[in-house]
């Protein structure tokens, strides 16, 4: 059985955290284990349990997510904010959080934010990259192949590429069998030069967050 997400949730909006929560409730394997009305209430939480992740409003947070990694340097950070100037992106990054995520972000979005942060990745606001990958249609793949050899281009390993699409990792060499096949490549070496050589070393995986492996 899969170990849950434990995750604590920290905003001065109640109806706002009754929200995300509700969202979060009918997610695999993601459990809100507490939240918080404010920076100071986040911090006397984690004197007794240690969430996997915090994800909190940058009014309460920036401070705040200097004092958890200091603390707390195993529990990752994802910032909630409606501002999206580059200062508090900035500030949010250099204060140890792993992601930051606008207010007006869907479900997916902040689905994939917090798996892709507990997979050890890092997700900010940023400018899209080359996000075409038409020169990869001659070769067949598949969607999923695709987003194999986008993972792959930011170093992914196949143990986090496995955690990060929930498929076993067994399915994921599979994958990257079939990838090395159609692009008729015979070495993983070959398979890394090939992506560095091509547009899809650059191209960023969703929307408009540049992942960093940290």
């Amino acid at each position: 059985m899969t170990i849950p997400v434990k995750i604590i949730l920290a905003d001065n909006h109640a109806l706002f955290l009754d929200g995300i929560c509700s969202l979060l409730h009918h997610e695999n394997n993601l459990q809100v284990i507490n939240t918080a009305s404010d920076g100071t209430e986040l911090l006397d939480l984690l004197t007794i349990e240690q969430p996997d992740i915090v994800i909190m409003d940058i009014l309460n947070g920036l401070d705040v997510t200097r004092r958890i990694k200091q603390l707390y340097p195993c529990t990752r950070i994802i910032m909630l904010s409606a501002y999206n100037e580059t200062h508090y992106i900035t500030q949010a990054q250099t204060n140890g959080a792993s992601g930051y995520l606008l207010k007006n972000c869907n479900k997916d979005d902040l689905i994939h934010t917090i798996r892709l942060v507990h997979a050890g990745g890092s997700s900010f606001p940023g400018k899209a990259s080359n996000t075409d990958t038409t020169f990869l249609k001659p070769y067949n793949l598949t969607k999923r192949e695709i987003e194999v050899v986008q993972l792959i281009s930011r170093q992914y390993t196949n143990q986090q590429i496995a955690d990060l699409l929930h498929l076993s990792i067994y399915t994921i060499e599979t994958h990257r069998k079939n990838i090395m096949q159609k692009l008729q490549l015979k070495t993983p070496a070959a398979l890394i030069r090939f992506i560095l050589t091509n547009p899809c070393h650059s191209v960023i995986f969703g929307i408009y967050c540049v992942v960093l492996l940290s």
